[in-house]
């Protein structure tokens, strides 16, 4: 769905409105990796079909095998690109379970070879046009990523709890982006996008010190659903009332909220720079005790 853009200077931009800083123009902007590109790939299917209608039985069903294959692989190829970048914004992935870009590319020659098949039986002309269909997807969206990233003695089940976690969080976050929306406000949809971004932060924070989970679990769960909660009954309410009360409250909500989870990131960070000190500090002594001399920087 469209979405306008406004601010300070657009014709209904509230110069007084003082709840509302934006951070910035561009921070926590999300844009679809997938994009235009990937939609493309939905469009060969339509004209293979609709051109065997006068084929016969087995013209119409190649044909239909061949759009259900190219459409499964533009669906594939999207998740992957989606997935490749939620891996490159964090320091620490996993690798995809499933490469979906390897499989469309895959599927995007069986498409390709049995649509060519369709107009001219035989190996010959299938295997070429699907083998170049493959490697020019290939070339064109690349690999999965193969290698996770940042994963040296981090503990993989304590790694698992936090995604299981952390996906419910963002789940969480997801709900109050679209329950907002009926409020019918943009200037509350920015503030909550600018508190996301703030959330967010200490999403990745956990991420990178599964250790960190126990100490921001109520951060990632209880205070994530009561703001959903409430995000919910203000959009009920205002989208009816337009009670101008019940808009600065929620505000002051997003206010505490932001403030709350911006001082558990820090403390996190502030907390595992003192365990690196710690360790550092314990192995100066041990190489000393070695007769090892340590110069402090």
């Amino acid at each position: 769905m469209a979405k306008r853009f406004g601010g300070k200077y657009s014709p209904d931009g509230e110069t007084n409105d003082s709840k509302i800083e934006p951070r910035g123009t561009f921070e926590g902007a999300r844009v679809d990796p997938a994009g235009a590109r990937t939609n493309v790939l939905f469009i060969p299917a339509i004209p293979l079909v609709f051109m065997s209608l006068g084929d016969g039985a087995l013209g119409l069903t190649l044909a239909l095998v061949a759009a259900a294959v190219l459409t499964l692989a533009a669906w594939l190829v999207r998740e992957g690109l989606r997935a490749e970048a939620a891996y490159n914004s964090r320091k620490v992935s996993r690798r995809p379970a499933f490469p979906r870009k390897m499989a469309a590319s895959l599927l995007t020659g069986l498409g390709i070879a049995i649509a060519a098949y369709k107009s001219e039986p035989g190996l010959v002309a299938p295997i070429l046009y699907g083998g170049v269909a493959t490697v020019l997807h290939g070339f064109a969206f690349g690999l999965d990523p193969l290698r996770d990233k940042g994963m040296e003695g981090i503990d993989t089940f304590q790694q698992d709890r936090v995604a299981r976690v952390i996906e419910e969080a963002e789940s969480r976050l997801s709900e109050m982006s679209d329950a907002v929306k009926r409020a019918g406000d943009r200037k509350i949809e920015s503030r909550v996008d600018q508190f996301q971004v703030t959330a967010r932060d200490l999403f990745r924070t956990v991420e990178e010190d599964p250790r960190d989970l126990t100490a921001a679990r109520k951060y990632l769960t209880v205070y994530l659903q009561g703001a959903r909660d409430a995000t919910i009954k203000y959009a009920d309410i205002y989208a009816r009332s337009r009670d101008p009360q019940a808009r600065e409250d929620y505000l002051a909500l997003l206010d505490d909220l932001e403030q709350n989870f911006a001082a558990r990131t820090r403390k996190m960070l502030l907390d595992d720079r003192s365990d690196l000190t710690v360790e550092i500090e314990v192995l100066r002594e041990r190489l000393q005790r070695e007769g090892v001399r340590t110069d402090a920087p």
